[in-house]
């Protein structure tokens, strides 16, 4: 049965699984879903069209679905979706997208910690995490398993490549290579996420491989251009996806600093 305290408010439109617990004062609005084993704590907002999976535990003051912040916005159906197992912590606000039908969506598993910022029309793999006030600009795209430390602040429409880390206070204004150390404001590479790959259970020699492919891409003086096309015929997958990661880019990808 849902464990629902006596001060809360939710609307009669939301649709509310059983087996959820909503504490003190959180509010709950019309057109939102909520499914089972999920946790409202006290103050907390789940706001309209928003759209929440099993086992999501919203903590004190988050706000999920609020307005985006962006001045040509006009009110319409958009929404955020999240995932199952997501932790989203003191303060967190989610806002949704801004064109009708669109969503601001995270995956499962990701862990936003207290005061962290998700901008409208913003995408999250699984088992992102966003550091204390870490904040996305509108439309960022964010790999699995990235790690995006305390305070750094992402431009809007730039991606973060998977498994990618992204330090504290960093300032983030081109794409980041997936599996890569970045920090400094402009955001620069200074080396491979070593524990972050063999953590997510890539073995020794695929890391050798990319630690070549850093060497070539970075080092060795090669021409851009020369090195991706070598970087796109590797028997290793984890290296051509820097080839098809760069590809993809329209705002250019962070460079190795100095």
């Amino acid at each position: 049965m849902a464990k629902i305290h006596p001060t809360a408010l939710i609307d009669p439109g939301a649709q509310v699984a059983e087996g959820i617990a909503v504490g003190p004062f959180a509010v709950i609005e019309n057109d939102v879903s909520i499914g089972p084993e999920c946790r409202i704590d006290a103050h907390a907002v789940v706001k309209r069209y928003s759209r929440l999976g099993r086992g999501n535990t919203i903590h004190e003051h988050a706000i999920i679905g609020g307005d985006p912040q962006d001045l040509s916005f006009k009110p319409c159906a958009s929404y955020v979706t999240i995932g199952d197992d997501n932790v989203i912590r003191e303060g967190v606000s989610i806002h949704r997208a801004t064109r009708e039908g669109a969503a601001t969506s995270l995956g499962d598993g990701n862990f936003l910690m207290a005061n962290a910022h998700v901008a409208h029309d913003c995408t999250l793999g699984n088992f992102v995490v966003l550091a204390n006030s870490a904040a996305l600009g509108g439309h960022v795209c964010v790999g699995d398993r990235a790690f995006i430390s305390a305070n750094a602040a992402v431009h809007q429409f730039c991606r973060i490549g998977r498994i990618a880390m992204i330090s504290g206070l960093a300032g983030v204004n081109m794409d980041c290579l997936p599996f890569t150390l970045v920090t400094g404001a402009p955001a620069r590479v200074v080396g491979l996420n070593r524990v972050g790959l063999q953590r997510a259970g890539v073995n020794a020699q695929e890391i050798s491989a990319l630690k070549r492919a850093y060497q070539l891409l970075f080092l060795s003086g090669m021409g851009t251009r020369d090195a991706l096309a070598e970087l796109a015929s590797s028997p290793f997958a984890l290296v051509r996806e820097w080839s098809e990661f760069i590809a993809a880019s329209t705002r250019g990808f962070a460079r190795q600093r100095g």
